[in-house]
């Protein structure tokens, strides 16, 4: 079976001035189909660098970063794009709605983006959104929401494009336990149905117990927990 993001001894650094910052140390890993995987630990120890390498916003250093089998540095810049369009779901700390598009919108303008029929689109937006919960909410602008319906927003939002992988940065943060908890059951139980893996960057440890493996991140390094 063919890992759906693996890293083959990745490396990234930074020069800053005399000295060189090592952002993340000789890496492997890999993230499979039905995998929701939790990366924890301090603030500045490379998380944010990894995420952001494993959605091929960054060039790592050294080694390989493939997703669905497919080489990232190997691949135009345009290629590239396109990847991050259609493998990719971003999910982050803040919504980051649209203020002006309402909630339905809210996905059609990301399947538009990656060239999805404008009929197919808004039922498939509208399924999605219901599976969530939201069914009530299409036409809602983003300030009708409370701060669980935006977050659910935009998981379906991440999902539209049917990605191998979702990479969420924090994605409860800015809720309480329970409305976070339900954020993290919501995206086990899309990966549990779909061919598709969750990277999830977290200080939130109660969600722990929900992932199939956790990773520990300290001064570039990543270790396996469980």
């Amino acid at each position: 079976m063919t890992a759906l993001l693996k890293f083959e001894n990745v490396t990234k650094n930074y020069p800053s001035g005399p000295t060189t910052i090592h952002a993340l140390r000789e890496t492997s890993f890999e993230a499979n189909a039905g995998e929701l995987i939790a990366i924890v630990g301090p603030s500045g120890s490379g998380k944010s660098t990894f995420l952001s390498l494993a959605g091929a916003l960054l060039t790592p250093t050294s080694g390989n970063i493939s997703i669905n089998g497919k080489i990232i540095s190997d691949l135009s810049k345009k290629e590239q794009t396109e990847l991050r369009l259609s493998e990719v779901g971003f999910i982050f700390q803040a919504a980051h709605l649209v203020p002006y598009l309402k909630v339905q919108q809210q996905l059609e303008f990301i399947g538009k983006l990656a060239g999805q029929e404008k009929q197919a689109l808004a039922k498939k937006s509208e399924t999605l959104l219901t599976q969530l919960g939201l069914g009530d909410r299409l036409q809602f602008y983003p300030k009708d929401l409370s701060g669980g319906e935006k977050q659910r927003v935009a998981i379906a939002r991440s999902l539209i494009n049917e990605p191998a992988i979702i990479l969420a940065d924090e994605p409860t943060a800015s809720l309480d336990s329970t409305r976070g908890r339900e954020v993290v059951e919501l995206l086990r139980a899309e990966i549990e149905n779909q061919e598709r893996a969750v990277i999830m960057v977290t200080h939130d440890e109660r969600m722990l117990d929900l992932c199939h493996h956790v990773y520990r991140m300290l001064d570039g390094v990543l270790t396996k927990d469980k």
